[in-house]
């Protein structure tokens, strides 16, 4: 795919000015908007994609609500019934308790059918509010208003929802698309320097496994994405959104294969989140590490060479990414990956690169190789 016409030029969202794109799902695709500085616009635009909305169920991270959240529920409130429900910041939210309380106060709030469920914040957020929406009421209706980078780029858009086991992450969840996805860079501003570097490794991921070009320009930009410069944010987010929103037209519920390629760096990433311990990497920063350990063990496979595994470091590096987790171990990492969704007829399965630009889904057996892939980047 070689979608990198909107990154030359001036710049196409001052202030105000706004980008959009359609995901392709037939009677189910929906808008994806995207705009810088135009928070206060979010209700109208909201309101204009759901003209019968009476009812808002606002799900909010907790660490947004004041500046993003309350804005939404006062507007939402002017001409209907709105209620807001917070949650703490953090993948341990994305838990089965923490659904049942949101399950409760959608009940108590006098949720119906026609109601509309609107996550704010990031990852977490959305795919625990996107999974209460999937499952209440046997499915209503959801809108995502991701603020965070990694949540703009990967979660808001493409319909997964989940929460997580003891036993792993995402292990139970829905496909349930949204209706609408309103992405504002404003809300970067509030963003902390870890969760926005976080967010940078999905997009790096975009450029690895589907655009060589969109790569290159990673790397011409790397500077001015790590200073949020908005117009360069801007156009990787949509080049993010458009490869994604294209790969889910394909293959919206991983039947193919072809969604697959989204997980590069994943199987790995999530053995590292859960056998650290939930919050002590965040999402991004695991599938950084994974996807060096995945470069290597394409590498030892013969897939790529050399030059690949140090474009990706030093892009990551240059991205205020980590490669290396000193405390990597094998033995821990390996029953996890072993529950992998990817896993098939007890192989384990990886998506590896070929070369920048192209990944495949692979199935690996050579535990020796898995764990030397592991141990390379303690």
């Amino acid at each position: 795919m070689n979608d990198t016409d909107h990154l030359t030029g001036e710049n196409r969202l001052p202030q105000g000015r706004t980008d959009e794109l359609r995901v392709e799902l037939g009677g189910r695709g929906y808008p994806i908007i995207v705009q810088c500085d135009a928070w206060d616009s979010v209700v109208n635009r909201v309101r204009q994609s759901l003209p019968d909305l009476t009812h808002t169920l606002v799900v909010c991270d907790e660490a947004v609500r004041q500046r993003w959240g309350n804005p939404l529920v006062e507007g939402f409130g002017e001409t209907g019934r709105c209620d807001l429900f917070t949650v703490p910041s953090g993948e341990p939210s994305k838990s089965l308790e923490s659904l049942g309380r949101l399950w409760d106060w959608m009940l108590a709030s006098g949720a119906d059918r026609r109601s509309v469920v609107i996550a704010v914040g990031g990852g977490v957020v959305g795919d625990l509010a996107g999974f209460a929406a999937a499952t209440y009421a046997r499915g209503i209706r959801l809108v995502q208003l991701p603020t965070t980078l990694l949540s703009m780029v990967d979660s808001s858009v493409g319909g997964k929802t989940g929460i997580n086991l003891a036993g792993g992450k995402n292990l139970v969840g829905a496909f349930w698309q949204p209706s609408l996805v309103v992405i504002d860079t404003a809300t970067l501003r509030t963003l902390d320097d870890r969760g926005y570097r976080g967010g940078l490794a999905e997009v790096i991921k975009y450029g690895l496994i589907e655009d060589a070009d969109f790569f290159d320009w990673l790397e011409a930009n790397a500077d001015h994405l790590l200073a949020r410069r908005d117009d360069v944010v801007a156009r990787a987010i949509m080049t993010c959104c458009r490869i994604k929103a294209a790969v889910v037209a394909d293959d919206e519920r991983e039947t193919s294969g072809r969604r697959a390629i989204l997980n590069y760096g994943h199987t790995f990433g999530h053995a590292i989140e859960a056998t650290a311990g939930y919050g002590v990497f965040t999402h991004g920063e695991a599938v950084a590490i994974g996807m060096a350990m995945a470069a290597r063990l394409a590498r030892s496979l013969g897939r790529i060479g050399d030059e690949f595994v140090a474009r990706q470091d030093v892009l990551l590096t240059a991205c205020g990414l980590p490669t290396r987790w000193p405390e990597a171990d094998p033995q821990a990492m390996v029953p996890v990956m072993k529950k992998d969704k990817k896993v098939a007829h007890a192989l384990l399965r990886f998506v590896l690169p070929t070369r920048i630009g192209h990944v495949e889904l692979v199935a690996c057996d050579s535990l020796p190789e898995i764990e030397a892939a592991i141990l390379a980047c303690r």
